[in-house]
């Protein structure tokens, strides 16, 4: 998961320094008062249940947290795991946005770094330098925020997007429209009772879990689990992580395999979110779906790793910018 308000920094692109998150001595309060409101919103809506609400939680969990976070921030934009036309592609990003974890340029760019430094120095959020760390310290006392030198460098191909450079600026905007949305609809459906609990169900406790179950992939998912695939890092799968995300907890499988679209390799590892994309796939909306053991699997090692990743960068931004 990446930062949450900010804004993207204007800072020299063309500097060689290397960019690595370290540990920062002062609290960024921003992120702590965001985060707090939406603890204690999710508290209040434990005392304002409506089995309306209820519906609303769980429509808006698969859109912003599968849909958004999951099958488009991750699978897509970050490993290129499938295409889509661009109008879905931007549509799922919207929904992304929703989850209220940061900007795709921004999300993808600490992504990918993470997969460069998988539990090495640098990596943005590894256990290896704390389990209070990997889970939510990283945001609260890292000193990594949205510099225009790390995502230039890590989501080039979004960076040149128009919509992802306006996104990066308005990311807050989808959820604020959908709180609205919501408060104001139920108000009108079962008065203003209805609209706050809507409210309180549909944004303020659905985000509060929601960064908790990302933030599990970036902890538990290195600490706790089993590994089919000897890759140089810490990754495990984790079952109950796994059905927490939709899939998302089958983490070493994932990097072993990272532009693979689907996490789940047998039967019973649960994977909803690749469900979605094979979903699209009937419909005619994905194409180019990269499979684990396929034609286009990455191979279990570091190398190809960074490499796969590079590779989906240059070819979207090849796609682009044809000349």
């Amino acid at each position: 998961m990446s930062t949450l308000i900010c804004a993207p920094k204007e800072s020299d692109t063309s500097s060689k320094t290397e960019l690595r998150q370290s540990k920062s001595n002062e609290l960024n309060w921003v992120f702590f008062v965001v985060i707090a409101t939406f603890h204690l919103g999710a508290f209040a809506a434990l005392f304002c249940f409506r089995w309306s609400s209820l519906l609303i939680f769980l429509a808006m969990w698969i859109l912003s947290q599968n849909v958004g976070v999951a099958v488009s921030y991750h699978r897509q934009l970050t490993h290129r795991g499938f295409t889509t036309p661009k109008w879905l592609e931007h549509a799922m990003a919207i929904c992304g946005a929703m989850a209220l974890q940061g900007s795709p340029t921004y999300w993808v760019a600490v992504h990918r770094m993470h997969h460069q430094f998988t539990d090495k120095p640098g990596d943005p959020h590894s256990p290896r330098d704390g389990k209070w760390w990997s889970h939510m310290g990283w945001i609260m006392r890292g000193a990594l925020h949205n510099e225009t030198a790390m995502i230039s460098r890590y989501a080039p191909d979004l960076h040149r997007d128009r919509f992802y450079r306006w996104l990066a600026v308005w990311h807050w905007t989808p959820i604020t429209f959908t709180g609205i949305a919501l408060f104001v609809c139920g108000a009108a459906f079962g008065g203003w009772m209805l609209g706050i609990s809507w409210l309180l169900w549909g944004v303020l406790l659905r985000v509060a879990i929601g960064f908790h179950v990302t933030w599990l992939v970036n902890s538990a998912t290195h600490l706790w689990g089993s590994r089919r695939f000897n890759t140089q890092d810490d990754s495990t799968n984790n079952w109950w992580v796994a059905w927490l995300t939709g899939g998302e907890g089958w983490h070493n499988n994932h990097h072993a395999h990272p532009v693979s679209a689907t996490h789940g390799m047998t039967w019973w590892e649960f994977d909803f979110n690749f469900w979605l994309i094979r979903m699209l796939a009937l419909l005619g909306l994905a194409k180019d779906i990269k499979l684990a053991g396929k034609k286009h699997a990455v191979r279990a090692n570091p190398s190809s790793q960074r490499l796969s990743l590079g590779q989906a960068a240059s070819a979207e931004t090849r796609e682009q910018n044809p000349a």
